[in-house]
């Protein structure tokens, strides 16, 4: 039990590490498509409001949620391994 209790510790560090990562550069990558889109297409205006107002929408977006994914494959993977190991 002290193997699968320190296993997890280190598995959710290193999906701690991986999701943070992840987050961050799928949030610079939207910065610099809505940066784009205002040089190309827009123009006019105050540029850092049209750039906050799409991050803030990004923050509610479904791509966001997704990268959540990141700590729930991974555990269900293990779990459905862990229970296909043990009990079959």
């Amino acid at each position: 039990m002290a193997a699968l209790a320190k296993l997890l510790l280190i598995l959710f560090v290193a999906l701690t590490v991986v999701y943070v990562s992840l987050s961050l550069y799928s949030r610079s990558v939207r910065r610099e498509k809505l940066e784009r889109e205002w040089d190309e297409e827009i123009g006019e205006g105050d540029r850092e409001a049209f750039v906050r107002d799409g991050l803030e929408a990004y923050d509610s977006s479904l791509r966001r949620k997704l990268i959540l994914g990141v700590y729930i494959v991974p555990i269900l993977l293990i779990g459905t391994i862990i229970y296909f190991t043990n009990y079959r």
